[in-house]
């Protein structure tokens, strides 16, 4: 069995996390849901209180084929302040080898590409985000330049793709896969974000018996 971490955190975006919470667990994959607040319960997005299964600091991630970041500005912010999270971002993004079997995952979506794209994981590759986020994604080291978003200057938000330090962003992109990162473009694209997930772990006749069963067409 395939197995998923998901990193909670507060001012997370609410249904990124539990939408893909869903989709990973109809697939028959174990998820386990690990808070980085030093505490189970964090507060999602629009002040909802959330348990997560356990704490970061307290998660086997061993026997874990992705890590995931769900977005929200708050909730990227406390996960790129985390030092597991950082830590295991490095780690997972580095066993992208040729063997299936040792080959792990991270997945990120909305902001939380910005916590990949300070650690350099996304040098040289191709990736979404929220288009408020874009700017933040290609300045590569400062994903915690918040200040800037929502500013929708022009080279964030009008053009079809920008490249920074060979990163290529795809704004209109539901998701993007490049080696072993996937990343998501916002809550809109979390079915799509999720589904993809399932295809990678569990093969494409299982992700579209799950899109079936919920009648996403």
């Amino acid at each position: 069995m395939s197995k998923a971490v998901v990193f909670m955190a507060d001012g997370m975006e609410m249904c990124e996390c539990l939408i893909t919470v869903d989709i990973l667990k109809r697939a028959g994959i174990e998820v386990v849901t690990a808070s980085v607040m030093g505490k189970n319960e964090v507060t999602a997005s629009h002040q909802v209180k959330i348990k997560a299964e356990t704490t970061v600091d307290e998660v086997d991630f061993a026997d874990a084929d992705v890590i995931i970041l769900p977005g929200g500005r708050v909730g990227t912010e406390n996960l790129a302040a985390n030092e597991t999270v950082i830590a295991k971002c490095r780690e997972f993004a580095a066993k992208n080898g040729c063997d299936p079997q040792e080959r792990k995952w991270v997945a990120a979506i909305c902001a939380a590409p910005s916590v990949l794209s300070g650690l350099g994981l996304l040098d040289g590759k191709h990736a979404t985000c929220h288009p408020d986020f874009a700017g933040i994604v290609l300045k590569g080291s400062n994903f915690n330049a918040y200040a800037e978003i929502g500013t929708n200057t022009p080279d964030t938000r009008d053009s079809e793709m920008h490249t920074a330090d060979d990163l290529v962003v795809l704004k209109d992109k539901s998701y993007v896969v490049d080696d072993n990162i996937v990343t998501g473009r916002a809550l809109g694209a979390t079915f799509d974000f999720a589904l993809t997930l399932v295809k990678i772990l569990e093969g494409e006749e299982k992700a579209d018996q799950i899109r079936r069963s919920i009648c996403l067409v």
